[in-house]
């Protein structure tokens, strides 16, 4: 019995040694973690403000390009054609989001032809099995019998 007094009193040591570290170790995640979300937010918030200015500055811009056809058009003439001009940027813009591969992935269609397996990320049967001959409906049958 003298054997295993020692060895019970290890695993105490054992048990509060581990309990400490785990300790540590989470205070010291939770920081970084809280660390890295401050730094996080403040990219945010740049962004946000850079996109607002951004939109400031594309309205003004839209407004000197107007008044500037404004000296030889009618006003509605000026407008409309200010207004082509930046749908034509926000399309260019678009266009070039898509190309990039970064924009939003289209969704899959099967126009013709057999379905995909399976979704591209590989989570399993995308359809149901599609059988060779379709089923019959009551009114194929009245079809045939005639």
């Amino acid at each position: 019995m003298n054997r295993s007094q020692p060895l019970d009193h290890v695993e105490h040591l054992d048990k509060g040694l581990v309990e400490e570290l785990a300790q540590v170790a989470r205070v010291t995640v939770r920081e970084e973690l809280r660390e890295q979300t401050r730094k996080q937010r403040r990219t945010a918030v740049l962004y946000g403000a850079s996109g607002a200015a951004a939109l400031y500055a594309g309205g003004a811009v839209s407004v000197a390009v107007g008044l500037l056809l404004a000296t030889g058009l009618p006003g509605w003439a000026a407008a409309l054609i200010t207004g082509a001009l930046m749908a034509a940027v926000a399309y260019a813009l678009r266009a070039a989001a898509h190309s990039s591969g970064r924009g939003p992935h289209p969704p899959h269609r099967v126009v013709g032809g057999t379905p995909p397996v399976a979704p591209p990320g590989g989570y399993g049967t995308l359809y149901p099995p599609i059988p060779k001959n379709p089923p019959h409906t009551p009114a194929d049958r009245r079809d045939r019998s005639r």
